[in-house]
């Protein structure tokens, strides 16, 4: 919700608001839950990385998750300000996580192991600059989507040759996490000038946040059990305190 207002952080300068009315709740943020609405995203990375280091998966997995994790706070440092320099700070670390997800979706196939992972280093590297210097607004979520797109048919063709039941319910996760997470994003945009006559706003992009998060940690704990299977680790999904699932692998002692 756009709003000429002088705060902490000095007049609103980014590009993009969400139908949140801001400063309602603290002259140092900007938008109060659609910040702390990326908690639960960095708890979540916090113990798929905690996951990953403990039984040794691959180093990939590590950064996935610590991009996650950058992902959340560059959310929180752009929701807090609304400052078009913080607006990179969650924009730009997308795309990065994005070409991190499109590695790791395709390099069981790859014959040339270090020629892709240094292109999507510096892919990735001139986005940055470009995105920086440019501060491209549509271009930008054009480019987000086909990445998304470049993932897709490679994330289904895990699903259908994965027989686990409990890794398939991952997948499936995944995917009604990201839906509903989207449709509350969409609400949030679409129907802001509705909302905002409503005595209680829903929070909609909040939400999107938190299903999100959730989104991330299903799909990379379901790639995770896929290349464990790759790998012949023997995964299977165990859930962690009776809740929350994640995958345990035994690998020889060869391995």
């Amino acid at each position: 919700m756009a709003e000429t207002i002088s705060s902490f952080w000095g007049p609103v300068t980014s590009s993009t608001e969400c139908c949140e009315k801001n400063y309602a709740n603290s002259s140092y943020i900007a938008e109060f839950y659609n910040t702390i609405s990326n908690i639960p995203t960095i708890i979540l990375a916090f113990i798929g990385l905690i996951n990953a280091l403990r039984q040794r998966f691959e180093k990939r997995f590590s950064v996935l998750h610590v991009s996650n994790m950058t992902l959340a706070i560059g959310s929180i440092l752009y929701h807090a300000t609304l400052q078009r320099v913080q607006q990179q700070s969650d924009e730009t670390p997308m795309v990065w996580e994005m070409l991190l997800y499109v590695y790791i979706l395709h390099s069981p196939d790859w014959h040339y192991r270090s020629t892709m992972p240094i292109f999507l280093f510096l892919y990735g590297a001139a986005f940055a600059v470009m995105h920086s210097v440019f501060h491209l607004g549509i271009g930008f979520k054009v480019h987000y989507i086909i990445l998304c797109l470049l993932c897709t048919p490679r994330m289904y063709k895990y699903y259908i040759y994965t027989e686990d039941v409990l890794a398939k319910r991952l997948a499936k996760l995944y995917v009604a996490t990201l839906v509903l997470g989207s449709l509350f994003w969409l609400g949030d945009r679409l129907f802001c000038n509705e909302i905002s006559r409503w005595p209680i706003n829903p929070q909609g992009h909040a939400f999107w946040h938190v299903f999100m998060g959730f989104k991330s940690y299903f799909a990379n704990t379901f790639l995770m059990f896929c290349r464990a299977q790759q790998r012949d680790w023997s995964p299977k999904v165990v859930l962690l305190m009776g809740i929350l699932p994640y995958v345990k692998i035994e690998k020889s002692k060869r391995q």
